[in-house]
């Protein structure tokens, strides 16, 4: 039911369009919390791509690692290993929230198409 009043359309709200804009006001804020996990991922990477530099550089035998709140000495070999495993886990962390990220921004087109189709200038799903 459209009425034109003024310039302004009013379109009825349904259910199932306010379950829609529900739904895309979770997946916004999903995307938020994953583009923030997402930088930290990418950060966690370089400092260990950097340790990993400076590990290839130090003469020493053995490294204080940090464990927790504490550093432990550990063997130079031991260190390198450890790094590889924690950036190959941060890597494929970082792979799995790629992944969310791109399902969540589809989903998200798929519902601006439906929502601005019916509603199109009265709703404003943007970012300012």
């Amino acid at each position: 039911m459209q009425q034109e009043q003024g310039g302004k359309s009013d379109t009825e709200v349904t259910w199932e369009d306010q379950q829609n804009i529900n739904k895309f006001g979770r997946l916004n804020n999903r995307l938020h919390e994953l583009l923030d996990e997402i930088k930290t991922a990418k950060e966690t990477n370089d400092n260990l791509e950097d340790a990993s530099n400076e590990l290839i550089l130090t003469d020493e035998e053995v490294i204080r690692f940090q464990v927790g709140e504490v550093f432990v000495h550990v063997p130079n070999d031991e260190v390198e290993s450890r790094i590889e495993e924690m950036k190959e886990a941060t890597s494929t962390n970082l792979e799995k929230l790629e992944e969310e990220k791109g399902t969540i921004l589809a989903q998200m087109a798929e519902l601006k198409k439906i929502l601005y189709g019916k509603f199109k200038d009265s709703i404003n799903l943007e970012e300012d």
